[in-house]
């Protein structure tokens, strides 16, 4: 059953949100400043419309993944499975030669539906981070570490395993805006 769940997530990770508002708005947002189908840049090139619909959208693949986990009764390991499988869904589209977003709105979505408890430390080392670098990627990246940081205090690393390795992959796709504002904080 769980093969099934976890190909439907990446599936469903597929959605990019982001490229279909810009058919919307006649925009290939693959083009456009950064490249990338996420809510930043669809914000960024066409408006703050763009960047709620998207990040709305994308948040809402997580959402579904996780809830649909809990409404056929599936085990936690394999809803956390899910929930990473829709990251690389959207990290790595196979309809768009697996070049998609970068998978932040989506963890948003699989964060608070998962365990608001747990999201809550994404929130707060987010915000801690963000102000001392004024950066939201630092932030970003700031947050991720506190969660998994709560993930381990809490005694389930094991179980999040997957959902840590696409958070890795996350971080991966985000290296150059990584590099970007580290290098603009010199």
């Amino acid at each position: 059953m769980f093969g099934w769940y976890w190909l439907f997530s990446y599936i469903i990770g597929n959605f990019m949100t982001a490229y279909f508002v810009g058919k919307i708005y006649k925009v290939n947002l693959q083009q456009e400043r950064s490249k990338n189908l996420g809510a930043r840049n669809a914000g960024s090139v066409i408006g703050k419309a763009a960047f709620i619909w998207t990040l709305l959208g994308d948040s809402l693949k997580g959402v579904l993944v996780v809830g649909l986990g809990h409404l056929w009764h599936l085990d936690e390991w394999i809803i956390i499975g899910g929930a990473a499988w829709v990251i690389v869904g959207h990290l790595f589209p196979i309809w768009l030669k697996f070049n998609g977003g970068k998978g932040v709105a989506t963890f948003i979505g699989i964060g608070l539906a998962l365990s608001p408890s747990l999201f809550f430390w994404m929130i707060i080392g987010t915000a801690f981070v963000m102000v001392f670098t004024r950066s939201l990627t630092l932030g970003m990246v700031g947050g991720f570490i506190f969660y998994v940081g709560a993930i381990i205090l809490a005694g389930k690393l094991e179980l999040y395993s997957l959902l840590v390795l696409a958070i890795v992959c996350m971080l991966i796709k985000h290296r150059s805006n990584i590099q970007e504002s580290l290098t603009r904080g010199k």
